[in-house]
């Protein structure tokens, strides 16, 4: 058995990959990224290059535990051979210890904003996206992330620009911006003891809850859903002895805690009817920062949009049908809190913020958007998802109209980039782009096509 594998394996799940995922952008096997995972074959110098730029983890340290792997071999890289030398002696004074040894030493790392599994999640593009804004505009201070969702743009633009602006309808992302962004008083001393008493909380001890008794066995495993509950409970009852900031920061931390350990595909449309292995719920803290140039808000996008003035708005709508407030509704009802009657196989709440973005009224509410921006740029994000094999999967506007309306702004770019999508498993699509719109704003040109009185 190769350690490497499981090492491997604790980096990808640290960033939120399936193996899936992985086999797309690596090429590699899946067979053979399984075997590799499960210690019965080491990985080639060129699939660990490959790993290791798609994880962003050091090439040279995993290069030194293979190495060490193979050390009653010839050592291949002479150059590392005395640090492989000291893994190895390592690995051998600890045996199967030494994993947890490499578990702490990625859990002393705060988790990143870019690790949480979200549909559309923008974690590839995001490079891209902010290379063509930067190319395209000139003068930018102000920015707007309007439908925000993992704040991952929000999160480049806040350390480029003198104010960001957040905004995204559901409560768990407002939470999630918080913790991480939002200027607040917080002391880590006290959040890592927090977090230490959670870590060691036995779940076998702890009594049913509200979050066990609905998802345990379901989306989670069942101990594991008690230990939540617990913790969620927990931190409602000392929020007066919290400030604004540790508070959205813990539960912010909860949500990304429990992400890797849900039973399903990425979202809570539905949980996978499999056993769930037995697993261990570790908290570790999101890398929270305080940032003086954000406003954060919960609103419809529409509503604010006809109140913010910015020098760019990035906009990246829901494309589809699939409602983001019904695939989260498990963070949402986490967050809140409120303890909702649930319904259905995917024990859903009543319906809350239902986007019009998702409807048959898409096209109508983005023109509507479009003309109440104040603002010098426009960027929109779209992509080709045109001929799902599901319907809910099909993309709600045209490429055609989004360009046509933009156009009634002033001049308008269009930009494509071939990107490997976010797949819950059904679904496949051929010649998959993602779209970037850039639009230099003319006022007298959006006046006369948006003439006040036909606007909402």
């Amino acid at each position: 058995m190769y350690s490497i594998g499981s090492i491997l394996k604790n980096i990808r799940e640290n960033i939120g990959l399936n193996l899936q995922e992985v086999q797309q952008l690596s090429k590699i096997d899946i067979t053979q990224l399984s075997r590799i995972e499960n210690g019965k074959r080491l990985p080639t110098s060129e699939q660990l290059k490959k790993l290791s730029e798609i994880y962003n983890y050091d090439y040279k340290k995993l290069l030194v535990h293979r190495e060490s792997d193979k050390i009653i071999n010839s050592v291949e890289y002479p150059e590392i051979a005395e640090e492989t030398l000291k893994v190895a002696e390592t690995k051998l004074k600890y045996g199967q210890k030494y994993l947890s040894l490499f578990q702490n030493e990625i859990y002393q790392a705060p988790i990143p904003i870019e690790s949480r599994r979200y549909i559309g999640s923008k974690a590839k593009l995001a490079d891209w996206i902010m290379n063509i804004i930067d190319n395209e505009t000139n003068n930018i201070k102000t920015f707007v992330d309007l439908f925000a969702g993992t704040g991952i743009i929000a999160n480049k633009a806040l350390n480029k620009y003198n104010k960001v602006i957040i905004n995204d309808i559901l409560y768990s992302n407002n939470v999630i911006y918080k913790g991480f962004f939002q200027h607040g008083i917080w002391d880590m001393n006290k959040l890592q003891d927090i977090l230490l008493y959670y870590n060691g909380i036995n779940p076998d001890k702890l009594t049913d809850n509200f979050f066990s008794e609905n998802y345990g066995g379901k989306f989670f495993n069942y101990n594991v859903s008690k230990h939540i509950g617990y913790i969620r409970e927990d931190i409602e009852e000392m929020k007066d002895k919290l400030t604004e900031k540790e508070y959205n920061i813990l539960l912010a931390t909860l949500i990304y805690n429990i992400d890797k350990l849900a039973n399903t595909v990425g979202h809570f449309d539905a949980y996978i009817k499999k056993p769930i292995n037995e697993q261990k719920l570790y908290m570790r803290l999101i890398d929270a920062k305080n940032f003086n140039n954000v406003e954060i808000y919960r609103k419809d996008a529409n509503l604010l949009a006809r109140s913010i003035k910015a020098d760019i708005v990035y906009i990246d709508p829901p494309y589809n049908s699939r409602q983001y407030s019904r695939f989260y509704h498990l963070y949402e009802t986490l967050i809140k809190w409120d303890k909702p009657q649930l319904y259905g196989v995917a024990l859903k709440p009543k319906p809350d913020n239902m986007s019009l973005y998702c409807t048959t009224k898409a096209r109508d509410v983005f023109e509507d958007l479009i003309a109440n921006l104040q603002t010098q740029y426009i960027a929109v994000s779209y992509n080709n998802t045109y001929n799902s094999k599901s319907n809910s999967s099909e993309n709600k506007i045209k490429l055609e109209e989004i360009e046509n309306i933009l156009k009634k702004c002033g001049e308008t770019k269009v930009f494509e980039c071939t990107h490997r999508f976010f797949n819950t498993g059904k679904t496949e699509f051929k010649n998959h782009k993602e779209f970037l719109f850039i639009t230099k704003v003319h006022e007298k040109r959006k006046n006369i096509s948006f003439p006040s009185l036909l606007r909402w």
